[in-house]
C-alpha cells in the first residue's frame, strides 16, 4: 500500500513538472507568448530546473532543447526513484532511460487529450478569453490535418472526437510496447 501511494503522489508531481516542460517547448513551438495565464504557471513551474539547464544547453533553432531535457530528467528521476523502492537489480537499471523515454511520450499524449477536452468543452460554451485563445492555438496544429478530411456534421466539429480517438490508441499501443520490453 505504501509504495502505491508513493508511486501515485511521484506520478502526479512528477506528470505536473514534466508537463509543465513540455508545454513550455510546445508552446515556443507554437509562438505562442507566455503572457497569459498558462504561460505564467508554465514558467512557475519550470523555470526551476529549466534555467540551469538552458546555460549548458543551448536552443537549437525553435526547438528549446532545455525543456526537454529538463523534462526528460525528471522521468528518469521519478523512474529512478521508483526503481530504489522496488529494489531493482542491475538489470533493472538497464530499462531506467527507455521507462522515461515512455513515461515522457505518456507525458505528452496525456496533455494532448486533456487540452482537446477543454478545448471541446469550451467550443460548446463559446467562452472567449486569452485562455481559451491559448488552447486553441495548442489544438489546432492536431486538429488542422484532420479536419481536412472530416466534414462538418450539422454545424458540429468532430475532428476533436477523432483526434482523442486516436490518442487513446496511442496510449494503448505505448502502453502494450512498454510492457512488452519488460517482460
Amino acid at each position: 500500500m505504501l509504495f502505491q501511494i508513493v508511486s501515485f503522489l511521484l506520478d502526479v508531481v512528477g506528470g505536473l513538472l514534466t508537463g509543465a516542460c513540455l508545454v513550455r517547448l510546445y508552446m515556443q513551438l507554437q509562438r505562442i507568448p507566455f503572457g497569459n495565464p498558462l504561460g505564467r504557471l508554465v514558467f512557475a513551474l519550470s523555470d526551476w530546473i529549466v534555467m540551469p539547464l538552458r546555460r549548458v544547453i543551448p536552443p537549437s533553432g525553435r526547438w528549446d532543447v532545455s525543456s526537454l531535457a529538463a523534462a526528460l530528467l525528471l522521468q528518469l528521476a521519478q523512474y529512478a526513484i521508483l526503481g530504489l523502492l522496488l529494489g531493482a537489480g542491475a538489470g533493472g537499471w538497464a530499462w531506467l532511460p527507455w521507462l522515461a523515454l515512455f513515461g515522457l511520450v505518456r507525458i505528452g499524449v496525456s496533455g494532448l487529450i486533456g487540452l482537446l477536452i477543454i478545448y471541446a468543452v469550451l467550443s460548446w460554451v463559446q467562452a472567449r478569453s486569452p485562455l481559451s485563445d491559448v488552447i486553441e492555438r495548442l489544438c489546432n496544429p492536431v486538429l488542422r490535418p484532420l479536419r481536412r478530411f472530416i466534414p462538418l456534421v450539422g454545424g458540429v466539429d468532430l475532428s476533436p472526437l477523432v483526434a482523442l480517438v486516436l490518442l487513446q490508441v496511442v496510449m494503448i499501443v505505448l502502453g502494450n510496447l512498454q510492457a512488452a520490453m519488460l517482460r
